[in-house]
């Protein structure tokens, strides 16, 4: 299977006020194994950006000036993106977006036509209820490294919600039910540590001959014990 996780960054926060995408990051999955064939382009929006959203990404019209549109890169994009399954932590601002950007440019379907989608955030909510579940907790959650997210990126936060996505599908994760407070680092998780598929074999020690001996022989005197030991018990038939 080849999933496409994919984050956008935009001028604001409504495309249907004139908000656009300035920053488009991808990182492909293909059999959930990343293969570094990944998608990311910076935009120009032809707009300026809110003054909130600079604060979230850190970009800045002076340093989209000279960036390709939307228009320049969706053929690409598209060809990248089509047929693909498509791994978004809140999908409907994202998508939102890219069908907003489609549809102006014209020529082309919703998003959704040419793949399917997977809300991480959905997922998470059905995972963890009740609970924290933005990006940032999700990383405290199960133990992925966001340290170098000092700012909203779009490739950054594809990469980092690779990781995430691969910890909440790659089996159980949690034996006990999560204690996590309402708010950020209050709680105590109980997690399994996934092992690496390509570990070295586990070492296995097998008994001495001197142990097997010892072994029958506190056996024996199990034996001469009211009751004797279970172990040489005969299975007792089955019920029904």
């Amino acid at each position: 299977m080849r999933q496409i996780v994919l984050d956008t960054e935009t001028t604001g926060l409504e495309p249907q006020q004139g908000h656009r995408i300035i920053e488009i990051g991808c990182v492909e999955l293909v059999e959930r194994r990343l293969t570094g064939n990944n998608f990311h382009v910076y935009l120009q929006p032809d707009r300026e950006i809110d003054a909130g959203a600079i604060e979230v990404h850190g970009i800045t019209n002076e340093f989209l000036a000279d960036k390709p549109r939307f228009s320049d890169i969706a053929a690409d994009m598209m060809d990248y993106l089509r047929g693909a399954e498509l791994v978004i932590h809140n999908a409907p601002f994202d998508m939102g977006f890219l069908d907003h950007e489609l549809k102006q440019l014209g020529g082309w379907e919703p998003l959704g036509h040419y793949c399917d989608v997977v809300d991480t955030l959905v997922m998470a909510r059905e995972l963890h209820p009740g609970q924290r579940n933005s990006l940032d907790a999700l990383c405290a959650r199960y133990e992925v490294d966001n340290t170098k997210r000092e700012k909203h990126g779009a490739l950054l936060d594809a990469e980092i919600l690779a990781d995430v996505y691969l910890a909440m599908t790659g089996g159980q994760t949690a034996l006990f039910a999560d204690s996590e407070g309402a708010s950020e680092g209050e709680g105590v998780e109980a997690g399994i540590r996934r092992l690496a598929a390509d570990r070295p074999p586990l070492t296995v020690v097998r008994a001495t001959q001197d142990e097997l001996g010892m072994h029958e022989a506190r056996l024996d005197a199990l034996d001469k014990a009211d009751g004797g030991s279970v172990w040489r018990r005969p299975s007792e038939p089955p019920m029904g």
